[in-house]
């Protein structure tokens, strides 16, 4: 048996594929692209390990994504790949319409192709399993009931955009086609190896470095923090059980105003990693100018998925932060090797000294 994983040298692909294979041996053929936030060190565990195919491609190569098809036979597609940084998808929108688009559409038409030349055994059992996420619906105001899946789409940033579009793209292949399709919108993941131009790890990294901590605006935004294992944890159960046609979603019960999360992160780092001064990195926050249409609160309502297919998270946001504070305290290779060239440059010509 074959799964297809894309984007699976991401964060959150990167975390699943390495949480499937310590669980299973079924065979992974991971296709990933390789953009900027794609690094083949976090999959380096699996040097070597027949169970694991890695393949260098895009998701809108159509003639390589249905070689792939056709070879492996996989009975999953899990798709993971996109463009995800919402700064990115200001400075530019287009990449983000190439790939979560136009290589969402591409995708879903290989795997169409091939599920068609599947027996009718074969058609009933596979899935394609879109990995979506909580901005396609918008903003909530403080006093707001958290996104459930029926809500509606109302998107407010290029990235929320495309995603969006992806969804409605997924939904309209089961509808149209009986593509047996399942869709899961996540709320803000963190974790091991993930790209530090995301709050949490950028927050870490510069702290180390005695640089300032940029926290956009008041910092009174409201994010629902999920540990990325947990999001492996739910797809799983989605992909075991979930219904053909349906969404899920997939929340850490862990509403934090951005400020509360960079002040937990110096107060634990103050400990694990103290300053030479004695003093507390909290002395590095400077709040920096707002991003244009920076949606105020998100938060996820994930009791259907607990309610039908018994997940819940297993961490809570105090356990998750420490296990990711002393991932990326004893992980400086790592570090080292996404933190220079493309990335340093990029975040230097947009976010300046402040980051």
């Amino acid at each position: 048996m074959t799964i297809l994983v894309t984007g699976g040298a991401g964060f959150i692909g990167g975390n699943f594929v390495l949480d499937w294979l310590a669980q299973s041996d079924e065979l992974v053929v991971n296709l990933d692209k390789l953009t900027y936030a794609g690094n083949l060190d976090t999959l380096r565990s699996l040097h070597g390990d027949s169970r694991h195919q890695f393949v260098h491609g895009d998701i809108g190569d159509r003639t390589l994504v249905s070689q792939l098809l056709d070879t492996h036979r996989p009975r999953a597609v899990i798709h993971f790949a996109a463009e995800s940084h919402v700064d990115r998808s200001i400075h530019g929108p287009a990449a983000f319409v190439d790939t979560n688009i136009v290589g969402t559409f591409s995708l879903l038409e290989a795997a169409r192709a091939h599920w068609q030349t599947l027996d009718e055994a074969g058609r009933a059992a596979f899935r394609f399993l879109h990995v979506s996420t909580d901005e396609v619906f918008g903003t909530l105001s403080a006093d707001d009931a958290p996104f459930a899946e029926d809500d509606a789409c109302a998107p407010n940033s290029p990235y929320a955009a495309s995603k969006a579009a992806s969804d409605h793209l997924v939904r309209a292949w089961f509808h149209t086609y009986g593509l047996p399709v399942l869709t899961t919108h996540c709320s803000n993941n963190y974790g091991p190896y993930h790209f530090p131009e995301k709050l949490i790890p950028l927050v870490i990294l510069n702290a180390l470095a005695g640089k300032p901590l940029p926290v956009y605006g008041d910092g009174l935004q409201v994010r629902d923090w999920l540990y990325v294992g947990d999001h492996c944890a739910a797809i799983r159960r989605v992909l075991d059980a979930g219904r053909p046609g349906d969404t899920y979603n997939i929340g850490g019960w862990n509403e934090k105003p951005n400020i509360d999360v960079v002040r937990t992160l110096c107060r634990m780092l103050d400990t694990l990693r103290p300053r030479a001064d004695g003093s507390s990195y909290a002395s590095q926050i400077q709040h920096v100018s707002d991003r244009p249409g920076h949606d105020r609160r998100y938060a996820i309502d994930a009791r259907k998925l607990e309610r039908e297919l018994g997940w819940k998270p297993a961490e809570t946001f105090d356990t998750g932060i420490r296990k990711t504070v002393e991932w990326y305290l004893a992980n400086p290779d790592w570090v080292n090797n996404v933190t220079s060239g493309a990335y340093r440059d990029w975040v230097d010509l947009h976010y300046g000294s402040q980051a």
